[in-house]
């Protein structure tokens, strides 16, 4: 896998989001011209983009904020067991910790911390604008 997509609403708060995350930013650009629109089948569109990288530097994010035209729809706040693309996990060194500091950038636990097994707590959170994200810690 290359990079997982997010269309937000405002990419300077994503970016802060997802730089707490431990992700970094390699780059911004706007794209647009013809071929844009060929992969996509959105002509004439408009896209300001953020590439994050993973902090093993094996997997991205692409944050994408749509110029023009604008979104179509909002699947942000989609319960879990709606069709298409759930959500991203990401391990943590320290669950606690993370939820902490994410905290301060807007999320919100869904539910609770749990435990499964004596393996991992985990937890899903609301990130900005509802974007849904998962945190497991490996404890044994």
């Amino acid at each position: 896998m290359d990079n997982v997509g997010i269309v937000v609403e405002s990419l300077d708060t994503a970016i802060a989001f997802f730089g707490e995350l431990g992700l970094e930013l390699e780059g911004r650009a706007v794209m647009e011209g013809d071929w844009s629109g060929r992969v996509t089948g959105l002509h004439g569109q408009r896209v300001e983009i953020a590439m994050m990288r993973t902090p093993d530097g094996h997997g991205r994010i692409e944050l994408s904020r749509y110029l023009t035209p604008p979104a179509a729809a909002d699947h942000r706040t989609a319960p879990v067991n709606a069709l298409g693309y759930l959500r991203v996990m990401f391990a943590v060194d320290d669950l606690d910790d993370t939820l902490t500091r994410l905290t301060e950038h807007g999320a919100q636990l869904v539910e609770e911390v749990v435990q499964c097994e004596d393996v991992y707590r985990l937890c899903y959170i609301r990130g900005p604008e509802g974007i849904l994200i998962g945190l497991a810690e490996q404890i044994g």
